[in-house]
């Protein structure tokens, strides 16, 4: 019987939507005022937080390099499916879970809410683009990956684990924390070697980075590869490892954001009215297909 961490049914939470909301929770907005809970979604709280703390639980005992190394190979042959953007979103839409007793929004309306709100306030047509594609690799779920190794806050591997992630009490099952090749401030790396060259956790950032690297802008290939790593763009836990290119990208990281976690909302975006904007601006940045 096969009990690798990969292969490991587990599957602490309930709804892909948890790990989002709980960063609501643990982010508020510092320029708005406190939102009730009834805006988001209609969870009991603590049940909610005890998903996500069981889901952080594994997802820190097993993100290892070694781990990060094994699931690049295994992903970035991109042998899985080509299809185009659309297709791909189609096939995201069937993450959709129906546990959800509040708003039945689907992965594309949650992209169309972050990408309206970026184009409502007057930013380039690549921010946009960028809103709507962000999630679009967490189609490694429905390739068999277990969300800890899908969703999640992102944080470094190959170097010693930051306080500032959240709950790093669990990183002591993490076997990279007691090996010397990582465990030290700067790990595998040097001091400001750059973010590219340093490994992230697993997840659907990366994976998307991956796809669309050669076909959109600078910032919004940041964007996609760093949305998720909290640590440094809410905590700034590793300006040791970033350049100068790093920390000017990062604003851009900063700006999209708020945009990602307050956008959500259950009136849904009219998708039949606003897909032919769409259609347009992905022919303007990407092939007709693409391999995942």
């Amino acid at each position: 019987m096969d009990t690798s961490p990969e292969n490991n049914k587990a599957n602490p939470m309930h709804n892909i939507d948890d790990w989002e909301d709980n960063l609501i929770e643990r982010y508020p907005n510092p320029e708005k005022p406190s939102k009730e809970k009834e805006e988001f979604r209609n969870y009991v709280d603590s049940e909610r937080a005890e998903t996500v703390r069981e889901f952080y639980k594994i997802n820190h005992k097993y993100q290892t390099y070694d781990f990060v190394c094994k699931k690049e190979q295994e992903f970035l042959k991109f042998d899985r499916k080509e299809m185009s953007l659309w297709e791909a979103i189609d096939f995201l839409n069937t993450l959709v879970d129906d546990s959800d007793p509040d708003i039945d929004l689907d992965q594309l309306q949650h992209l169309l809410q972050t990408s309206e709100a970026i184009r409502a306030d007057g930013h380039p047509d690549w921010f946009v683009l960028t809103g709507f594609l962000h999630d679009v690799g967490k189609v490694l779920c429905l390739f068999g990956e277990p969300q800890w190794a899908v969703v999640g806050d992102t944080f470094p591997v190959g170097c010693k684990f930051s306080e500032k992630i959240v709950y790093p009490e669990f990183f002591d099952e993490n076997p990279d924390s007691k090996d010397e090749r990582y465990n030290t401030k700067f790990g595998v790396y040097s001091p400001n070697c750059g973010l590219d060259k340093v490994k992230m956790s697993w997840g659907h950032d990366e994976y998307l980075y991956q796809i669309m690297k050669d076909y959109l802008p600078v910032p919004a290939l940041y964007i996609i590869r760093y949305h998720s790593f909290y640590a440094q763009h809410r905590e700034n836990a590793y300006a040791h490892l970033m350049n100068k290119k790093d920390i000017e990208m990062f604003e851009w990281v900063k700006k999209f954001n708020p945009y990602d976690l307050y956008t959500k909302a259950p009136v849904k975006p009219d998708s039949k009215r606003l897909r032919p904007y769409y259609e347009e601006l992905v022919k303007k940045y990407l092939p007709d297909t693409l391999k995942f």
